[in-house]
């Protein structure tokens, strides 16, 4: 996180990475569209985490994009749909970490409690992990969401990271011509 010049807190980290993330993204075909296997995927993310929502997240300078989407009320969290803006949620943090990111109430943190989607949407809890390609980038995230306070506890944390290994282990079999 940085601050601004006029000395306001941003919530948002800095995604310096963004242009290159974009051109990688190309490269595999990925992000850009909607994936029916991508969807497929965030809904076994939901199943095992037990979380109404889940999501399969890339993102550029501007917004985010969720080429796989799982929503239980088969809308999307507040009906937000695919698209979201890059200062909406938690992914980006995930992102520029480079770590996964578990959130059992956003309310308990003032630096995510502030964010738009906990007024506007009713993001209570998240659990997301970053998805590490083999060049060593960030190029999105898997994540799971609820509009309900939620105890990911450590089996949470282990399935969403074993979740964005698996599905990094398929980018790259797909880039690799195995799929």
């Amino acid at each position: 996180m940085m601050h601004d010049p006029t000395g306001r807190l941003l919530l948002t980290p800095v995604d310096n990475e963004a242009p290159a993330r974009m051109r990688r993204l190309r490269e595999l075909d990925i992000g850009e569209r909607p994936e029916p296997a991508l969807d497929a995927f965030a809904g076994r993310v939901a199943e095992l985490t037990g979380a109404p929502y889940a999501m399969v997240n890339f993102l550029d300078e501007e917004r985010q994009f969720f080429a796989g989407l799982h929503a239980a009320d088969g809308q999307g969290v507040g009906s937000v749909g695919r698209y979201l803006a890059r200062d909406h949620g938690y992914c980006p943090h995930v992102v520029v970490r480079r770590k996964a990111l578990v959130l059992e109430d956003v309310r308990d943190f003032p630096r995510f409690a502030g964010n738009p989607v906990v007024d506007e949407i009713g993001i209570r809890s998240y659990l997301g992990a970053p998805l590490l390609d083999r060049t060593g980038m960030a190029l999105g995230t898997v994540c799971a969401v609820d509009v309900e306070p939620r105890r990911w506890g450590r089996a949470g944390l282990d399935t969403i990271k074993a979740m964005a290994a698996e599905l990094v282990g398929q980018i790259h079999r797909r880039e690799d011509g195995g799929i």
